[in-house]
């Protein structure tokens, strides 16, 4: 059984320390999210961890009590954005708006990962398979991974027939089988290499 993520790496930090999370780097279609996350340690939700440990409906859960007891914030970078400077400074500029987006301004955030992004607005740490490892971070993989997939949700409902409610925009045999019957969207990565087989 897998280690449960804890508070090591917040405690030995000083100062405000949020997490930071990335959910959507993968997809065909849609935004790339990211989330910032600084916990009230006296009211940390049980049952925290890595997003794609949780049931739909558990993160769902833990992302309503987050929002209500800690501080959280969420950056956005559009497909046609990620198109325009690429998926690199796309995953930097998410977090970048995340970290922004809270309320107070963190002494240091930790980053899921193994680089720390460009153009922090905090000094910054990596830590590998944090999500794993950092509750801040698994905090912020939740609620980056329930504000994405209520993003795909709608856009399915604004571009049906690509199962975006189910696929949440990765390249499922669904998704692909779409693209040929339907073309692609706004929403789609044109430089993404599976996009471009369908724009001529």
């Amino acid at each position: 059984m897998a280690a449960m993520p804890d508070l090591s790496f917040e405690d030995a930090c000083s100062g405000i320390v949020c997490g930071v999370d990335e959910v959507g780097r993968g997809p065909w279609a849609g935004p790339l999210v990211a989330a910032a996350v600084i916990l009230d340690r006296a009211m940390i939700p049980d049952g925290i961890r890595d997003s794609k440990a949780l049931t739909a409906k558990r993160r769902e859960a833990l992302a309503a009590t987050l929002h209500e007891v800690a501080a959280c914030g969420i950056g956005v970078v559009e497909a046609v954005e990620l198109d325009r400077i690429g998926l690199t400074a796309a995953n930097d500029l998410a977090m970048a708006r995340a970290i922004a987006a809270l309320p107070v301004r963190p002494d240091l955030a930790l980053i899921d990962g193994k680089r720390v992004p460009k153009g922090m607005p905090c000094p910054a740490q990596a830590v590998i398979r944090g999500d794993g490892k950092s509750l801040s971070i698994a905090a912020a993989s939740i609620i980056a991974k329930v504000h994405r997939d209520e993003v795909m949700t709608a856009l399915a409902a604004r571009y049906p027939g690509y199962a975006w409610e189910t696929n949440a925009g990765y390249g499922t045999r669904a998704h692909a089988d779409a693209l040929t019957k339907l073309g692609i969207t706004c929403e789609h990565r044109r430089c993404f290499r599976p996009i471009q087989e369908f724009t001529h």
